[in-house]
């Protein structure tokens, strides 16, 4: 089984890399910075430069370029940018080898819902969002066939210790539960 994890806003760090290394799987890390460590001081200034210089949609195509090279069959994990990137090439029909994909706080999907997904996502919404409803969004694409919507009491970024809404309790918790479902 191969395992992806895409990267949000700020790129492949030593904190991605610890969390790759607690998942006790082999994994490969794709980011928008081609494996260059930004090393952004404050989440403003990541997701500015990501906003200027790449964008969803090339994250998307990059991501997409990828999985070219992959043919076994495939787990992805993607937070922040990086899930809505995943949710972007979820309904390409070209890449079947794809097992499976869980989806961490992509407030992007927000601009996507069309997506039909190809493989089963487990959709993982923070509590809330300050721009738009989580729940509306979440119960819209619950309906959707191949997707689970899990709701959390955390925050957008719980997962990655440089975000300001980083959650020790979310994070311990999300990585046995992945940890059950990535094996």
């Amino acid at each position: 089984m191969h395992r992806i994890v895409v990267s949000d806003i700020f790129g492949k760090t030593s904190e991605l890399e610890e969390l790759c290394n607690s998942l006790k799987a082999r994994v490969e890390i794709v980011d928008p910075y081609s494996g260059k460590f930004m090393c952004f001081k404050k989440e403003l200034e990541a997701y500015e430069y990501f906003m200027a210089n790449v964008g969803i949609q090339a994250y998307a195509e990059l991501l997409l370029e990828k999985l070219a090279s992959v043919s076994n069959p495939t787990t992805l994990i993607g937070f922040s940018v990086g899930a809505s990137a995943i949710w972007k090439v979820s309904g390409n029909h070209n890449v079947d080898f794809i097992k499976n994909a869980i989806c961490f706080y992509g407030s992007q999907i927000r601009n996507h819902t069309e997506v039909n997904p190809c493989f089963n996502i487990d959709l993982i919404f923070p509590t809330s969002e300050p721009i738009f409803s989580v729940g509306e969004l979440a119960n819209t694409l619950s309906k959707k066939s191949c997707v689970a919507v899990h709701n959390t009491p955390y925050l957008h970024g719980f997962m990655n210790s440089l975000s300001k809404n980083f959650s020790h309790v979310g994070y311990n918790e999300y990585i046995d539960w992945l940890c059950e479902h990535v094996s």
